[in-house]
């Protein structure tokens, strides 16, 4: 079985919302950090976004990471 993305969020980011929605609606299965609770995952986010703390950005089993991915890409990355 393969291990579930990681998903870092907030509770106030839209588009969190709006991809965790589809990843449900897919049945993707994922686990989600908020990186407003977790100073060591607000720290990767930036080690990975130049900076920013840019949510959502995803990461995957491989240990790649996609910032604000749409749920096509979430797809094509899981499935290779």
């Amino acid at each position: 079985m393969t291990a579930p993305i990681t998903v870092y969020s907030t509770p106030w980011c839209g588009y969190c919302h709006r991809l965790l929605g589809q990843l449900d609606r897919e049945g993707i299965a994922y686990t989600v950090v908020d990186i407003e609770q977790h100073p060591d995952a607000a720290a990767y986010v930036r080690s990975v976004n130049h900076g920013t703390e840019t949510v959502p950005t995803v990461t995957f089993p491989d240990g790649s990471a996609l910032t604000n991915p749409s749920l096509a890409q979430v797809r094509q990355r899981i499935s290779a």
